[in-house]
């Protein structure tokens, strides 16, 4: 027989029991309250304060809602990667085996996006990558990463329509300079074969390596009867590059990739950028009435403009927002999370935004010139990259359509052939 007391504490647990299952939201379990996502970013080392840029915009928009998505509580938890591949990979395991993220994401050089999506594909999680542009993760290797989401771009995807551009102010024999890796390949590829097929050359390319700080040895070498040099530098890079092709007393004009003169980088370059022409997805002189208001607290927040790395990463949270949405304020699940983002469509920071088949942006992609101006209402004139042209709805594969382009090799330092070079 029981006792009184045995009697009364079986009542008191089954009190608690139909408690916890009041609290919990329908079809949800404890740990279901709560995403947890695991962001991987340089917070040390020669990319850290890019790490800084991308986390502040994902942090930005959390703040924003209360770490809130439609009644799930967002926990982000970041790793510093030190911008190193085998660091995002160990740093991505941990998330995965300790902190048991429903996704991670993150990553900012294209080798680092090679390097996580092996990772997605055994682990069966979702890889979420805002930075890292590295064009096969979505293009001939995409059906080996099912859980891959690209919420930014391919490296390649704003160098094509650059390279139209180029054609179209008459440029015809341009030199290229750029970092010696995979996101310098394939930025160069990009537009090395657009504007090659509206009928420019390219007469030179070279490499130098990632992290470059000292251009003497390559200056001298660049051909001073090209109309234009084409350049795709990274981090420090962006910085030492201009100011020391000016003092070696080239005047071709500069052209490159979005992050030679990103944002991320204008407030520490001069009047040696002044004309630099640069194409990406996002600018943070759009005057639309999303961008102002963006860039305006953004500045407030942190005390600078927003780069591309702040506006992805801010834009990838509001992505995942409406997916959560969108499945009834719940985690859904890997394979319904993917399916349910593949089809929304954003009004966002950069414009219209939307997913092709194989889960790349297609999205406005802005021919941006470096001009010293007021902008914003702020009363100094400051360094900004101004939109002189805008291609809407461009997708990975430019106009040369998904069967054709694919049928080539990914970009290198091979392909396309310089069958120009002198």
């Amino acid at each position: 027989m029981k006792t009184r007391w045995q009697r009364m504490s079986g009542a008191v647990v089954s009190a608690l029991l139909v408690l916890s299952l009041l609290v919990l939201a329908p079809g949800m379990s404890a740990a279901e309250e709560e995403l947890r996502i695991g962001f991987l970013a340089p917070m040390t080392g020669i990319f850290a304060q890019i790490g800084k840029d991308m986390t502040n915009g994902f942090k930005m928009y959390l703040d924003e809602v209360n770490s809130d998505f439609d009644g799930v509580k967002v926990k982000l938890i970041i790793e510093d990667t030190q911008g190193k591949p085998p660091v995002n990979v160990r740093k991505a395991q941990k998330l995965i085996r300790q902190d048991k993220v429903h996704f991670f994401m993150g990553g900012l050089l294209a080798s680092t996006g090679y390097a996580l999506a092996p990772l997605s594909t055994r682990s069966k999680l979702i890889y979420i990558s805002p930075i890292a542009a590295a064009d096969d993760l979505t293009q001939r290797e995409k059906d080996k990463y099912p859980y891959l989401v690209r919420t930014g771009w391919t490296s390649s995807q704003p160098s094509h329509p650059l390279g139209e551009w180029a054609c179209e102010q008459g440029y015809k024999r341009i030199v290229t300079i750029a970092a010696d890796y995979a996101f310098g390949y394939e930025v160069v590829g990009g537009f090395h074969k657009a504007f090659e097929d509206c009928g420019g050359q390219i007469i030179q390319k070279l490499w130098a390596p990632i992290g470059t700080k000292d251009f003497g040895p390559y200056l001298p070498q660049i051909k001073q009867d090209a109309d234009a040099v084409f350049t795709l530098m990274v981090g420090p890079m962006s910085l030492q590059f201009p100011k020391q092709y000016k003092a070696a007393g080239l005047t071709m004009p500069l052209l490159g990739g979005g992050t030679s003169a990103d944002e991320f980088a204008l407030p520490f370059m001069g009047d040696e950028a002044i004309g630099y022409v640069t194409a990406l997805q996002y600018s943070a002189s759009l005057e639309t009435e999303k961008n102002v208001a963006f860039v305006k607290k953004y500045r407030e927040l942190y005390g600078k403009v927003p780069s591309y790395y702040s506006e992805s990463n801010y834009t990838t949270a509001q992505w995942i927002h409406e997916a959560i949405k969108k499945a009834g304020g719940k985690w859904p699940g890997t394979d319904a999370f993917v399916k349910t983002i593949a089809g929304i469509k954003l009004d966002s920071i950069r414009g219209p935004v939307e997913f092709d088949e194989q889960m790349n942006p297609v999205h406005n992609i802005y021919i941006r010139k470096v001009e010293k101006k007021k902008m914003h209402g702020y009363p100094d004139e400051e360094l900004w990259n101004t939109v002189v042209k805008t291609y809407p709805n461009v997708g990975q594969y430019w106009t040369y359509g998904k069967e054709a382009f694919l049928k080539q090799p990914v970009y290198s330092r091979d392909f396309p052939p310089c069958k120009h070079c002198e």
